[in-house]
């Protein structure tokens, strides 16, 4: 998983061995591996309104408790590669903590994200814009590539629930389109069909956003 916010596959699968054996250490290395990539995850996930009164820390702290008391289920029988495993515990208590604070019903537990993690630019929203605006962009282009990344955060923004959230997967989180398809419990062409249909209807957006920005205000 190039790039990928999850950590590598192969030191993970010796430590589920190790795990598995009842190994404590193992166990806890494993959690402390992942505890860094479910904070950005989740970071990107969080309803604005919520994040004002949930610490992030503190639902990757839920999610590391539940993971280790379900551990040892999920280890007799792993349906799924565990980071997939451990992301599903954390896509439910985020969307607990949105119940919890009485967000709007209405609103998918994806709707208000906030995509610059710490206020930083994420490199994702760089190379997404890279190949959406202007691929021959070039590195020292510093202030235009915060800018078309800028913009196509706010199209992003403006996209419906489920492909906000597979352009998320795939260019945020880099998960793979298989990863994509286990996730969403789809075939892989019809998850990679979701995927081409929401950068479709990205690059819409961006053509739109475009075209009223070159033809200025009437």
């Amino acid at each position: 998983m190039t790039n990928s916010i999850w950590p590598e596959p192969d030191p993970t699968a010796n430590l589920l061995v190790n795990a598995k054996r009842g190994d404590e250490m193992a166990i806890e290395q494993l959690l402390t591996r992942h505890r860094e990539a479910l904070k950005r995850m989740i970071d990107m996930r969080l309803d604005k309104r919520v994040a004002q009164r949930v610490d992030v820390s503190d639902i990757v702290q839920e999610v590391l408790v539940e993971a280790s008391r379900r551990l040892q289920i999920y280890l007799e029988n792993p349906a799924m590669p565990f980071h997939l495993w451990i992301r599903q515990i954390a896509k439910d208590r985020i969307i607990d903590a949105h119940r919890r604070h009485r967000v709007s019903a209405k609103r998918s537990v994806d709707r208000e994200r906030r995509l610059e993690v710490q206020g930083t630019l994420d490199a994702s929203t760089i190379e997404l814009a890279g190949q959406l605006l202007d691929p021959e962009l070039t590195p020292a282009a510093k202030a235009t590539q915060r800018e078309m990344a800028l913009q196509v955060q706010a199209c992003i923004e403006q996209l419906e629930d489920r492909d906000r959230d597979i352009l998320l997967m795939r260019h945020y989180e880099q998960l793979t389109n298989q990863e994509v398809a286990v996730t969403l419990g789809l075939t892989e062409p019809a998850a990679s069909m979701r995927y081409l249909r929401a950068l479709k209807r990205l690059r819409s957006i961006i053509a739109g956003e475009t075209s009223d920005f070159e033809n200025g205000p009437e």
